[in-house]
């Protein structure tokens, strides 16, 4: 069984996409509209965008953290 809560973190995600992205311009072809997410993911939203989920960490930041702790006696 489902719960209610588990897209909830997808959704907010892409809501975020398209909310910061996705509504302010329009694309000539599918392949742009691609390297755009792309681009948005890989260079603004794991690597520097700050998540309440993570404790406002990034994505990259929050999974660095987490190996120091796991990798520390």
């Amino acid at each position: 069984m489902g719960d209610a809560y588990d897209n909830a973190m997808a959704e907010s995600f892409f809501s975020t996409l398209e909310a910061e992205l996705l509504k302010r311009r329009r694309f000539a072809s599918q392949a742009e509209a691609r390297m755009a997410c792309f681009s948005y993911i890989e260079g603004w939203s794991n690597p520097i965008r700050l998540h309440s989920g993570l404790g406002y960490r990034s994505p990259v930041a929050y999974e660095a953290e987490a190996e120091v702790a796991m990798n520390d006696p």
